[in-house]
């Protein structure tokens, strides 16, 4: 299992729906809206670092009123 974190800015007004949005994606554990650079953080988890890319290209950047994403992938504990 490869965790990612996505951290989100969005455009302006798109932050809670695009929160409800991304909660609903299946391969989304955990999903926050922040204060600072980023308006929502998001956990993804996935079988393969190969898989990720796809999922934030996919199901994540393509989503309306996302405007750019950074993602962190950790390491396994």
């Amino acid at each position: 299992m490869v965790k990612a974190y996505v951290l989100i800015v969005t455009e302006p007004g798109a932050t809670r729906r695009l929160v409800e949005t991304i909660r609903e994606l299946d391969l989304v554990h955990e999903v926050h809206e922040v204060m600072g650079p980023y308006d929502i953080v998001a956990e993804i988890r996935a079988d393969s670092l190969q898989e990720i890319p796809g999922i934030l290209q996919e199901q994540i950047r393509s989503l309306p009123g996302i405007h750019s994403t950074t993602s962190l992938v950790a390491f396994p504990s």
